[in-house]
């Protein structure tokens, strides 16, 4: 009894000291950068490094914050994992069942029975190579394309994405403009969702154009290649 009873008190003394530490860490990255908010704070099992997540991506630091390692990858030197790259598609990843897919245009590839949501700015030229050059060779999947103008970058998205969400068919408005540069010619009045869909981009870090989400949450950025997003939507089926 007395063994057990010490081998409890040593096991939460433990407990709390790397809690301590690690509460330490976030004050003291907080103090430093009080515009940002600390998510997460981790002790890693390399070289006392501490892990730290904020402003959607990952920094390093030791126990005292007396330095800070931002942007670089942190690599298992045995395994040749990006333990960065594993650590932030965790961190990143959102619940894809709550995202309000009613907002988004939707389109059926085949048989649709894969999910896949895009975050896409109208004029984005990287949005157009999306579409035109690596989801039109992937079928049986269901894309649901949130209209995400970044007006700052393109002052006349936000108008383009109006015409094409109030079109009679939103989804052949949708292709045509994305896939041939033409926009629908009748168009409705309606309700826009864009000051909806901006929230929730924020919400989930959404910071640039295209963004996109698997079925399991994970992320990617940009207009990657076919093969990728095919590796992905696989992967995410599986689960």
């Amino acid at each position: 009894m007395k063994m057990t009873r010490l081998l409890a008190l040593l096991l939460l003394t433990i407990t709390t000291s790397v809690f301590a530490d690690e509460a330490g860490v976030k004050k003291a990255i907080e103090a430093a950068y009080p515009k940002f908010r600390v998510d997460s704070v981790v002790k890693t099992p390399y070289g006392g490094l501490y892990e730290v997540f904020l402003g959607g991506q990952i920094v390093y630091t030791d126990e005292k914050v007396s330095f800070l390692i931002a942007e670089g990858r942190l690599v298992d030197p045995k395994t040749k994992k990006d333990i960065t790259g594993e650590r932030l598609d965790e961190l990143t990843k959102v619940d894809f069942n709550s995202l309000p897919l009613d907002q988004a245009i939707k389109v059926v590839k085949g048989n649709g029975s894969r999910k896949l949501v895009v975050f896409s700015d109208v004029d984005c030229p990287f949005c157009k190579r999306l579409e035109q050059n690596e989801l039109s060779r992937i079928t049986d999947v269901t894309v649901y394309t949130f209209l995400y103008p970044i007006e700052q970058l393109h002052p006349d998205a936000a108008n383009k994405s109006r015409l094409i969400w109030c079109a009679n068919n939103r989804v052949k408005a949708w292709q045509d403009w994305i896939l041939n540069g033409v926009l629908p010619k009748s168009v409705g009045t309606c309700e826009v969702p864009l000051e909806r869909v901006g929230e929730l981009a924020h919400k989930f870090g959404v910071n640039s154009t295209p963004t996109l989400f698997f079925a399991d949450g994970r992320r990617m950025l940009g207009a990657q290649p076919y093969t990728e997003i095919e590796r992905m939507l696989n992967n995410a089926s599986k689960k």
